[in-house]
């Protein structure tokens, strides 16, 4: 049976830490192990983690320098034909190991797979449910996210791939998907395999300028990659049109509604598709912006009640 290794990078995140390692723990996947990397937590987690040491595969707790470093390091102590990482506040859902090494056992050709992710707050309420597509690489260089949590791939294309880019805070999975992509498919699942926390010291909230800024890193990056720039020209009209998308969403999500409308206005003047096809963006800022956040919040509350129904 094929060995699986998950990698949870770890640093003051013991609110939710222990959640994540059951997720794991929990998985009817037999063949699993599990490495923790913490980056000398100071918050209680280092307890969380020896009480569950017995079931780790290896685990240690050092300074780093961000999330890169502690997966790559997590990666290098880890044995399995395939590998994913998940984050201390987030989770797996039931079968999602299972259905992942099965979906590439039934794919060859496919050197890394996803599914479908909910978004939950710190209660772990559902807020939204976020579904993905097939997607290639012209898609991935003009920014059409996929959700970490629930990508696994293959450890001989993590490899080629040449790893986490340690320069990369906050786009770091982007950057890895666009270099996989250019060596395999990916293949998507439409099943539901994850949950990504949102709370309020999440870094999409608390350094959120600087996801916009890691997208338009990314593709000064790639317009100088022989591999990628012929791809790049073909779409870069769309592609730098949705990284200020990208960088409206994050904006957003941070409370910066006025600084959102203007990432917004930029992705409309270089391609009207691509902005308006996230019009509900533009929508929030100015709401909020006219002070009625309120109605915003009415909306997000009858979508979760919404997808609350569905998971029922």
């Amino acid at each position: 049976m094929t060995l699986v290794s998950i990698i949870t990078p770890s640093f003051n995140q013991a609110a939710y830490l222990e959640e994540t390692i059951q997720s794991v723990l929990s998985q009817d996947y037999p063949e699993l192990e599990y490495i923790i990397v913490d980056g000398g937590s100071t918050d209680g987690s280092l307890d969380i983690i020896q009480r569950y040491a017995g079931k780790l595969a290896w685990w240690i707790s050092e300074p780093d320098s961000g999330q890169a470093e502690a997966i790559n390091k997590g990666l290098a102590h880890a044995r399995g034909e395939i590998v994913a990482w998940l984050n201390s506040d987030d989770v797996y859902l039931q079968g999602a190991v299972n259905s992942a090494v099965t979906t590439l056992q039934a794919n060859p050709e496919s050197g890394m797979v996803f599914g479908n992710m909910l978004a939950i707050d710190e209660s772990g309420r559902t807020i939204n449910m976020l579904k993905y597509r097939d997607v290639n690489l012209e898609d991935l260089l003009a920014f059409s996210i996929i959700g970490q949590p629930a990508v696994f791939l293959r450890r001989s294309v993590l490899d080629q791939a040449g790893g986490l880019d340690t320069s990369f805070h906050f786009l770091l999975d982007h950057h890895l998907w666009i270099r996989v992509a250019s060596r395999v498919e990916l293949k998507h699942v439409p099943v539901l395999w994850a949950a990504a926390r949102y709370h309020p010291a999440a870094k999409n909230l608390t350094h959120a300028a600087d996801f916009g800024k890691e997208a338009f890193r990314i593709l000064e990056w790639a317009k100088g990659q022989t591999e990628f720039a012929s791809i790049l020209a073909g779409c870069e009209r769309r592609a730098r049109a949705s990284a200020h998308r990208v960088d409206t969403r994050y904006l957003l999500d941070s409370g910066q509604s006025w600084r959102a409308v203007i990432a917004w206005g930029q992705a409309f003047c270089i391609h009207p598709l691509v902005a308006l096809a996230r019009l509900n963006l533009l929508a929030s800022a100015l709401l909020n912006l006219a002070g009625l956040r309120g109605l915003r919040s009415v909306w997000l509350r009858w979508r979760q009640k919404r997808i609350s129904k569905f998971k029922g």
